[in-house]
């Protein structure tokens, strides 16, 4: 029975239930080749343009374990604190998908390589409130193919005429992280699922073992959501698949305990199910029943060899990794002089990177800030693409303000400066020369805009030379106006004073 009302607000949810969380996410390894053959990982590629007869699974075909790929499991691994196998091997997991060619999926079950980790994640704020977020596992396996469901409006198989099957992606190295149950305080339960993606996504970009970037599928979030009584045992769960954004994994949690909270208030069961994440609309549907494991028939993959990573090769490995996201964010904070919200602003944006890269270009931190989370972002939330992808580079940022500290450019200057460049007219140089943007600052071509000005307003001039400064901006708004928005505000008004009071 799933006898639904309508939904409380969230506050009248979590006054009821205690919400428990589960986090699975997949990251797509930035591998050159496939995880069990040597097609290329390459995206965008014609469809089935990038297959063999391995990851099509075709009869008689071998797979092949993909170092690489090895190696960045170890280091997530060992980045989320986790302990190693020893020994592990893969197994095959049997479902029937379209998109699954071989008809199941070459994964780790009971023997992963990387298990019983924490990763910390910080809501940020006055308090920096902290929560260690236990990992139950993190495991390799291939990715599915894709497919594209044709003719009607949503872009799913419900009301298509017919399906459309790309198997390029069939086959591209994947790690499953799941935590374990997260338990926190409900009020912030959204928060800290978002902010544990957040963290997880910089951690692994840190890495360098994959661009990280939610928008491309590159990771994905399952978000698994109960809801139960205090003091109860854990509820029936919903898994939220493949959620593709950090604010929508806030949402769709968020969504869920309201959405069960009704349910259960209503006299209602919870159903075990997969259920589809609508940004449009805020909210979930339904998918189809979830499986438990023996549902999948695993078995141990008899065409691949067991994993025993020696302990040198680990401690190798460990000595690869990077400074952790949450020390490196600190230092910066500090060296840059931004707030904690300046920060929190910046790493939300997914900027941390392009900031670094502009302020190295030669930029200060806080104009590399205002442009990529200002005008940058604009454009970006416009066209639907990361900040990354806008038209855009961390060197024609650094420029534009290194324009405006020679004086070349004021601040109205520059925003038509990286438009153009956004637009795809050129370097910020190239843009100035030609859209006629240098800023008139000689006093001589300053100066005959400045007579024009005070001749065309003799009761203003009057005022000023009576003392009342506040007049010279109606004097400085109309230099603007004939310059076109290109003279030196600064220098127009120390010769208006010159010529009027000096």
């Amino acid at each position: 029975m799933t006898v639904t009302t309508a939904l409380p607000s969230f506050d009248e949810a979590i006054a009821t239930y205690e919400p428990v969380m589960g986090m699975e996410v997949h990251v797509e390894l930035g591998t050159t080749t496939k995880m069990f053959c040597g097609c290329s990982t390459a995206f965008g590629g014609e469809p089935n343009s990038q297959v063999c007869p391995v990851c099509l699974g075709l009869p008689g075909s071998l797979p092949v374990v993909n170092r690489t790929a090895v190696e960045s499991a170890i280091r997530i691994g060992l980045a989320l604190n986790c302990s190693i196998a020893e020994w592990c091997r893969f197994a095959r997991k049997n479902y029937f998908y379209p998109d699954m060619p071989k008809n199941f999926q070459t994964s780790q079950y009971d023997e992963p390589i990387a298990y019983d980790g924490w990763l910390d994640v910080s809501l940020g704020g006055e308090t920096s409130e902290t929560f260690r977020i236990g990992i139950e596992r993190a495991h390799m396996e291939e990715d599915t193919g894709k497919s594209l469901h044709v003719g009607g409006a949503t872009g799913r198989i419900h009301g298509a005429s017919h399906s459309l099957l790309d198997y390029n992606r069939s086959g591209i190295p994947l790690i499953e992280i799941v935590t374990k149950p997260i338990e926190v305080p409900a009020a912030v339960a959204p928060a800290v699922a978002k902010a544990y993606v957040t963290e997880l996504r910089e951690l692994i970009r840190a890495l360098g073992v994959s661009e990280a970037r939610m928008e491309l599928g590159q990771l994905r979030c399952d978000a698994n959501v109960s809801l139960r009584l205090p003091g109860d045992p854990y509820g029936t769960r919903t898994e939220t698949k493949n959620v593709n954004s950090l604010r929508s994994v806030e949402r769709a949690v968020t969504y869920e305990i309201r959405r069960q909270a009704a349910v259960l208030s209503s006299g209602g069961t919870i159903v075990q199910e997969t259920r589809h994440w609508h940004e449009d609309t805020g909210e979930t549907t339904a998918g189809r029943r979830k499986e438990e494991a023996e549902d999948y028939r695993y078995f141990p993959e008899p065409d691949l060899v067991p994993i025993a990573p020696s302990r040198e090769w680990v401690e190798e490995l460990r000595a690869t990794l990077p400074e952790p996201p949450s020390v490196r964010r600190a230092r910066l904070q500090e060296a840059w002089g931004f707030t904690d919200l300046e920060m929190r602003d910046v790493v939300n944006a997914g900027a941390l990177s392009l900031v670094f890269d502009t302020v190295a270009e030669g930029a200060s931190a806080g104009g590399a800030k205002k442009w990529w989370l200002g005008e940058v972002a604009r454009v970006a939330n416009e066209r639907g693409v990361a900040l990354e992808d806008a038209g855009i580079t961390p060197g024609d940022v650094a420029r534009v303000e290194a324009l405006i500290a020679e004086g070349s450019l004021n601040d109205k200057l520059a925003r038509q400066v990286v438009e153009g460049v956004l637009a795809g007219e050129g370097t910020p140089d190239e843009v100035v020369a030609a859209r006629g943007l240098v800023l008139v600052n000689d006093d001589a071509a300053l100066g005959t805009a400045v007579d024009d000005a005070i001749a065309a307003q003799p009761d203003v001039a009057e005022k000023i030379r009576g003392g009342n400064l506040g007049a010279v901006g109606a004097l400085i708004g109309a230099i603007m106006k004939s310059t076109k928005g290109q003279a030196d505000a600064k220098r127009a008004r120390e010769l208006i004073l010159e010529r009027l009071q000096g």
